[in-house]
């Protein structure tokens, strides 16, 4: 069983189960998608969506992500189909960055990982990608390098807490806004070269190291930190995260009536939904506090039309 899967509502789903549950994402897909990728075969993608309404809404707008699993394999001549592979995913509306986006096939199977260079993280950013079919189509067509494209992701995580927030007062939100907006624009400036926003930004990093050092004898380190983004273990699509949670809406997986929150969260300036399932949060999700957690990152690159 994929480890994942409990993240979007199949916790108590054994191996016995899994292969009727397979069969029934390729029989009742709510979405299919197929492109050739040699003379003889044919490579398609089911997604089958498995969330319910929402079962409590706690944001004044209620979430369009939804859970679902999807099973990959090649068609034959014969129209045979093999299995190869298969993955829960959250599927998001939101656009979480416009930054260039390369990708790279895994060794294994007919699967890829995308990287977008983003400066709001400072890390290449790293996810498992969702829709195979569309990018393997544009590679086969020679469309690629795609400019314009956009990237929305989402996540899953098996574990977190929620943590309450910084107290702030209108006056710091204006100042972490301008100091956020100053920081990319000397991050944009680095990226090519300015080599005084470079100094600049050592400096800033030595600053901010030094009182950091001071305070955090004294005081706790959730305090100090409102989020962070740091890749976490040995997988490079994993990453350790603290984000403030912008929309919280709770849904059900209607095949297992398992609960699963569906959050909007904020971290670093990226935006991006995550999916828990009810039985591994400790504490009540809720807009305005923090959530901390291990995710595992996937992403849907939105190529022009």
């Amino acid at each position: 069983m994929h480890k994942y899967m409990r993240a979007v509502g199949f916790s108590k789903y054994e191996k016995k189960d899994l292969q009727k549950l397979l069969i029934d994402v390729i029989l009742e897909s709510t979405e299919r998608y197929y492109t050739s990728i040699k003379e003889d075969a044919s490579f398609a993608q089911f997604c089958k969506d498995f969330s319910e309404s929402n079962l409590s809404q706690k944001s004044e707008d209620s979430s369009k992500s939804v859970i679902g699993v999807a099973v990959c394999g090649e068609f034959d001549n014969n129209e045979k189909f093999t299995y190869e592979y298969y993955f829960p995913y959250l599927k998001s509306t939101n656009i979480s960055s416009e930054e260039d986006v390369s990708v790279e096939r895994h060794s294994a199977h007919e699967s890829y990982a995308g990287v977008c260079d983003d400066i709001r993280i400072g890390v290449s950013l790293i996810f498992y990608l969702q829709n195979v079919i569309h990018y393997v189509k544009a590679k086969n067509s020679g469309l690629l390098p795609f400019r314009g494209t956009t990237l929305t992701l989402s996540a899953l995580s098996l574990s977190g807490t929620v943590m309450m927030p910084i107290v702030k007062s209108e006056k710091d939100l204006i100042k972490n806004q301008q100091v956020s907006m100053n920081r990319s624009q000397l991050l944009n400036a680095a990226r090519k070269g300015d080599e005084s926003a470079i100094e600049s930004l050592t400096l800033d990093d030595m600053d901010t190291y030094t009182t950091i050092s001071k305070r955090i004898q004294k005081e706790d380190v959730f305090s100090l930190v409102d989020t962070y983004f740091m890749p976490y273990g040995v997988e490079c699509d994993q990453y350790s995260i603290l984000a403030e949670i912008l929309e919280c809406n709770l849904v059900k997986n209607e095949i297992t009536e398992e609960e699963v929150y569906i959050m909007k969260v904020s971290c670093n300036d990226l935006v991006f939904d995550l999916c828990i399932n009810k039985e591994d949060i400790y504490g009540e999700p809720c807009v305005g506090r923090r959530f901390k957690g291990v995710i595992w990152m996937q992403g849907h690159i939105n190529f022009p039309v």
